[in-house]
């Protein structure tokens, strides 16, 4: 019999090679195998299949930021001049090393970006060089104390649960959602 698999083509045993891989993917295909009652060559070809299928998009060792020198972690709000500005921005990101994220966001400010920097002065001139590239309007940054928690991968709960319901498309939403949709379409162009 065939494991159930929901709509997005995963079944139970999928789920918990991506919840292991993803909590180390240095773990041995025999462990893994033994831990969900498959054999190595089946992991492989169900690992290789999550992969194909752009499930799983690499490997990567998380590095300890405060370890290599870089103390600082500031979130920057960028506010820009128009729309058009995100385009050209987005062709500047590579000479940043800093910038490790950047996220075109609702409402005001137009982008968020997450950085880590050695210090509060290469902060500031990171500051400086977004501010002048043309468009960008303001920035405003908020500097993280302490952080609480930051996950290197996706929650728990979203790989256990498969997350089954596919996202909601425009035609079929009910008059509820359209209101929702409303109400936060009107609050991001206020």
């Amino acid at each position: 019999m065939r494991p159930k698999r929901d709509q997005r083509g995963l079944d139970e045993i999928d789920r918990r090679i991506l919840e292991m891989l993803q909590a180390d993917c240095k773990l041995a295909l025999a462990k893994m195998g033994e831990q969900v009652g498959l054999s190595a060559p089946s992991i492989v070809e169900r690992v290789r299949k999550l992969e194909n299928e752009g499930f799983v998009e690499g490997y990567h060792a998380r590095l300890n930021a405060r370890r290599l020198g870089l103390d600082v972690t500031a979130f920057i709000s960028v506010w820009t001049s128009h729309p058009r500005v995100i385009r050209d921005f987005e062709k500047h990101l590579a000479e940043f090393d800093d910038i490790l994220e950047c996220h075109h966001v609702t409402g005001d400010p137009t982008l968020l970006l997450k950085v880590k920097t050695r210090n509060t002065q290469s902060l500031e001139r990171l500051i400086s060089a977004l501010r002048s590239i043309n468009g960008i309007e303001r920035t405003e940054t908020n500097v993280v104390l302490s952080t609480l928690v930051e996950r290197a991968g996706l929650g728990a709960k979203a790989l256990k649960t498969g997350n089954t319901e596919p996202p909601a498309r425009a035609d079929t939403q009910d008059a509820a959602g359209d209101a929702a949709a409303t109400r936060n379409t009107t609050r991001a162009a206020s």
